[in-house]
């Protein structure tokens, strides 16, 4: 039972991190809560675009929202998450870019 509750988390962070967007998000987030307009001149997208990927990251448990007034502020559900990501940016680093096609221009992954 515990391997499928890690093995249904970690294949939600990698759905969350197969899009460039949630990545991003994800990103922006590890430094600090953020807003949605604010996530969305940030990252280029429009606030629609925006909003469907925090949806999403909020439906794979990455994220949380907490209403501010007539705003809401999105930050990470878990600090560990943003260490996470600094350990897979560091693998990221050690990887040889020649030997792994770019998803944006190959249509992999």
């Amino acid at each position: 039972m515990e391997m499928l509750i890690h093995r249904d988390a970690l294949a939600r962070f990698g759905y969350a991190l197969s899009d460039t967007t949630r990545t991003q998000i994800l990103l922006s987030l590890r430094s600090g809560p953020g807003y949605p307009s604010e996530l969305a001149e940030q990252i280029g997208v429009s606030r629609q675009i925006l909003s469907n990927h925090l949806a999403c990251l909020r439906g794979c448990g990455l994220v949380v929202a907490a209403p501010e007034g007539r705003r809401t502020r999105y930050e990470l559900a878990d600090p560990r998450i943003g260490r996470a990501l600094d350990d897979l940016i560091g693998l990221v680093l050690a990887v040889d870019p020649s030997c792994c096609p770019d998803p944006e221009t190959d249509g992999c992954c």
